[in-house]
């Protein structure tokens, strides 16, 4: 797993713009500096070698803002962005969210 740590809105802001140029799947896992699941998601995460997919991770301390985008509330939460004109897949749900990441 390609783990990419965003440290502000405008790096979010031209991902997801090159998201829609491009129509192709990219996910963005919000987590929080403070919260246990996001912190042991994400070494797992690091300790993953297998894999070239790219994650983007964004945290809460340095980018609070970026939250508002897909409402997010619970963290850990992975958005994916599917191919064009299909609406972000929202899911905090810890589970489902490990299954999706492969872990």
């Amino acid at each position: 797993m390609n783990l990419k740590f965003l440290k502000s809105e405008n790096q979010l802001n031209k991902v997801i713009k090159r998201q829609k140029q491009t129509g192709s799947v990219v996910r963005i896992l919000f987590v929080s500096l403070w919260d246990e699941w996001s912190n042991k998601l994400v070494d797992k995460l690091k300790n993953k070698t297998n894999g070239n997919d790219e994650l983007y991770v964004v945290n809460s301390f340095s980018m609070p803002h970026s939250f508002v985008i897909y409402k997010t509330q619970k963290v850990p939460c992975l958005v994916t962005l599917g191919k064009a004109y299909s609406p972000a897949v929202v899911d905090d749900y810890l589970p489902s969210v490990y299954s999706n990441l492969d872990i």
